[in-house]
């Protein structure tokens, strides 16, 4: 296991002050979110938001140091059958019955957070409802089975089963991952069972950014003309939730707000 898994107490206690700052921020962008704001007003204001919280905006630039087009925003902003990674755009307004993914991180005192949330925008349809719901019970269900020693298999088998009772599946794509010196760290972590990934042994003072993503059909995804938003192959939608992680002795706690 990589030392850089375990963080000292001096990087717990900025990971929390980052976590709650950047929950803030989230919260401010939830608020602002409503029919007839476009996706470029949020992400402008993400922007100001972080660097007033004190942050830097890891997200944006991401992609460059592997020679990947370098992503324009301070967040991700995802609609309706988008997964994750949309980019905001001053010409996409927010709509009645829209599904809002925010998906943000933020560097602070050196320790990254990173975090997503769902709004439904205006007046909600039941499966809207629903998978918002299946979503946020799914990653709940995940993180009641962590302490030291639980192991990923067992966060997998917790988020799956909650999601195929509903009759959705999880994203097979894209997994949650180490989270603290850098927006992606080892270890990388599914949210569905026989991944082929390592089955490891959660420790106490890890830090993970555990993130089910959650479609109504099919779990298949494909990359938009952009380059950087995942949608939901068959068209129908996708749910996101997201929250940096402290494992501990004998459970867990979160550093992104609730």
């Amino acid at each position: 296991m990589s030392k850089r898994w375990i963080k000292t107490e001096a990087e717990i206690d900025a990971l929390r002050e980052s976590g709650k700052r950047l929950a803030g921020v989230v919260e401010e962008l939830l608020r602002t979110a409503a029919i007839g704001v476009s996706t470029g007003t949020l992400g402008a204001l993400a922007d100001t938001l972080i660097r007033k919280a004190g942050g830097d905006p890891i997200f944006r630039g991401y992609g460059k140091a592997w020679g990947a087009p370098p992503f324009p925003a301070a967040v991700c902003v995802s609609l309706n059958n988008e997964v994750v990674h949309g980019i905001p755009d001053d010409a996409r307004i927010l709509a009645d019955g829209d599904l809002l993914k925010i998906d943000i991180g933020m560097r602070y005192q050196g320790m990254v957070s990173d975090m997503a949330r769902m709004k439904i925008i205006g007046s909600p349809s039941p499966e809207t409802e629903r998978i918002k719901s299946v979503t946020e019970q799914a990653l709940q269900a995940g993180m009641e089975t962590l302490h030291d020693g639980s192991s990923s298999e067992e966060y997998a088998a917790a988020v799956e089963s909650v999601v195929r009772a509903a009759g959705f599946s999880c994203v097979r794509d894209l997994v949650g991952h180490g989270v603290g010196h850098e927006l992606h760290e080892d270890p990388q972590i599914p949210n569905y069972k026989g991944s082929g990934l390592p089955n490891f042994r959660f420790v106490a003072g890890m830090t993970v950014a555990l993130e089910p993503m959650v479609n109504a059909g099919d779990y298949r995804v494909k990359i938009a003309p952009d380059g950087w938003t995942f949608q939901t192959s068959d068209g129908r939608l996708s749910g996101h939730m997201e929250n940096s992680v402290l494992i501990t002795a004998d459970s867990y706690e979160v550093l992104t707000g609730v």
